[in-house]
Order: C-alpha cells, then structure tokens, then sequence
C-alpha cells in the first residue's frame, strides 16, 4: 500500500482584502484548505509551517492532524520534514476553492515520473508539487510564489521526469477574488469572512 501525505504549506501571505486584519485572512484560507484535505480518500493530510506561525497550525489544525516546523517556508524543506511516506504533494495554502480533483490529478503522476507540478492559473507561481519519496536529488529549493514547471524541468536530468498537471488559481490579490465560483461548494470561512467584509 503507497502512503501518501499531502501537506498545506501555511507559508505568510503578502496581501488581505482592505479592512481584513491579515492574520484573520491567513487563518479563514488555512481552515477552508484543512477542510478539504479531510474529504480527500487513500491519502494522509497534515500542515507545515516555520516555528514563528506554530499559532496558526493550532487554531485550524483537526485534532489528528500532525504539523511539521520547518526552517523556511518552502516545498523542499517541506519534503525533506517527511518521514514514513511513498509520495507527498507540498499545496499553497492560498487556494481555499481548491477541488479535490485538482489534487488527485497532482499525485496521480508519481506512478510513471518522480516530480509533478499544478502551475497557478494566470501565474506565476505554483499551486503545488508533488514528489516520490526520497526527494530526487536534483529537485531544487522551490518558492511556490515564484517558481514554475519550467524550472523544475530544467533542473530534471530529462524534461519529462516532470508533469505538469491542471493548474488551479491563488488568491494573492485584489484580482484573483474574481476567480472564486460562489456555485463550488467549501470555502466556507473565506466566504463569510469575504461576505461579512462586503455587508
């Protein structure tokens, strides 16, 4: 039987909506994130976070759901935190409208290539990496805000050591609120810290 984790990477946030206090953001993403990981079958789900932000792994964390610190709020110190699993996916915890199904499609890969990656839709930047484990030794350090699956590839011995699988958007400013679908169910948190922001 694979074991697999995948993990909400609590990394900071460098915008909120005007008048919502940041760390009430962070937290509403990060419930709605943990939510959906509950949901998600044959797969083990847990948080990651530097020590500084420990506060907010315990304010939406359920009660069996381990937390890894890590030194720096990346994918591959993330990955290297790990112990115990056959494939892990590392998800920015940014996308609370995140279908399961976008998820299932990271991991899927990992039968057939070592690395997959889900690309932020309209970018830059990254939803999520998914990796065999051990981490392959070319797999460099990764900033989801940053990079892409072009870097990845380039630091593959073979371009197609890498999928690229559907890509799912972020919300990281005033324009990616318009992405939310008010049809798709969850993100209950983000929406009523949104709706009670506008009312």
């Amino acid at each position: 039987m694979v074991r697999r984790v995948v993990v909400a990477l609590l990394a900071p946030v460098a915008w909120s909506p005007p008048g919502v206090e940041p760390a009430r953001w962070r937290t509403a993403l990060a419930e709605d994130v943990v939510d959906l990981f509950a949901t998600l079958a044959e797969v083990e789900s847990a948080l990651a976070v530097t020590p500084a932000d420990r506060w907010l792994a315990d304010a939406v964390r359920w009660p069996d759901t381990p937390v890894y610190e890590v030194p720096a709020p990346t994918v591959t110190a993330v990955l290297a935190a790990l112990d115990g699993y056959d494939q892990a996916a590392v998800v920015a915890a940014d996308a609370p409208d995140l279908p399961g199904l976008v998820l299932g499609k990271l991991l899927r890969p990992l039968t057939s290539r070592p690395v997959a990656v889900a690309p932020v839709e309209g970018g830059p930047g990254l939803l999520g990496v998914a990796s065999r484990l051990p981490v392959p030794g070319w797999l460099p350090a990764l900033d989801l805000d940053v990079a892409g699956p072009a870097d990845l590839r380039r630091a593959a011995p073979a371009p197609a050591d890498v999928a690229v699988t559907p890509g799912w958007h972020r919300l990281r400013g005033p324009a990616d609120l318009a992405a939310l679908d008010p049809a798709v169910e969850g993100w209950e948190a983000t929406r009523a810290l949104l709706s009670g922001h506008r009312a």
